[in-house]
This record gives structure tokens, C-alpha cells and sequence, in this order.
């Protein structure tokens, strides 16, 4: 299968079972995932640039320092415009305040289709890609 830059979704996640369940869910909703274990792991897929992920799913407490609401950060300074969706499990109250703007949050658990539909759902509120 060819990899449609476009549709890369970066998935950033400690826990194996939940990797697995996203990127499934994910894959059979038409995108194509790439998934990293730590935060510092991702900052160092999106300070690299080399790819231009169409939007970001990360867990809120990842091993390691950096946190979930770390890595949404940065990513929304590379892309001003990327959806971004936190999973977390009991952080939830700390949304408000650590989030970025315009972001959704999954409790977990949740449903794998509910990570399709914010995706999906954020996605069609942002601006489409502009033609290269």
C-alpha cells in the first residue's frame, strides 16, 4: 500500500494493548499510523520534519519527562492547524488548562471507533492542505 502523506496519523502511546487498539481502529478508518512509545520520541519525529502528520493522538502521561501536552504543544507550533486528540485516563481535568486550544479528549477506556470519529471530526473542521 502507498503511503499517503496526507492521511499520517501520529500515534503517541506508552501502552502496547492501547497502541494496538488505536492504530487498528485507526487503520481500518482509511489512515495510515505511525506510532512512538515516548514523548520524546515523537518531538523527535516532529522537530525532524520529515513528515507532515495530518493529526496527532497522544496518551497525557507518557514514560520519560515529556508529557503528552508536551508533544501537542510543539506540534501545534510546527502546524498551527493539526488536530490534536489526548487519551488519557485520569487526567482529564487537567484538559482545560494543558490543553491546546481546539483539541478533543478521549477518556480511557473508550470505544475504538470514538478515536476514528475525533479524528475524523477535527479533521473536517481544519483547513485542507494547501496545494504544494
Amino acid at each position: 500500500m502507498v503511503q499517503d502523506p496526507l492521511l499520517q496519523i501520529l500515534i503517541v502511546e506508552d501502552d502496547p494493548l492501547v497502541q494496538d487498539i488505536v492504530r487498528e481502529a485507526l487503520e481500518d478508518g482509511g489512515f495510515q499510523t505511525q506510532i512512538v512509545a515516548s514523548g520524546e520520541a515523537a518531538l523527535a519525529l516532529l522537530n525532524s520534519g520529515a513528515t507532515n502528520y495530518r493529526a496527532l493522538l497522544t496518551d497525557v502521561h507518557l514514560t520519560g519527562t515529556v508529557t503528552g501536552w508536551d508533544v501537542a504543544k510543539r506540534a501545534r507550533e510546527i502546524n498551527p492547524e493539526i488536530p490534536i486528540v489526548y487519551m488519557t485516563g485520569d487526567a482529564a481535568d487537567d484538559w482545560p488548562s494543558h490543553g491546546v486550544p481546539k483539541s478533543m479528549l478521549l477518556n480511557k477506556p473508550f470505544a475504538p471507533a470514538q478515536a476514528v470519529t475525533a479524528v475524523s471530526q477535527l479533521l473536517n473542521r481544519a483547513p485542507g492542505p494547501s496545494p504544494e
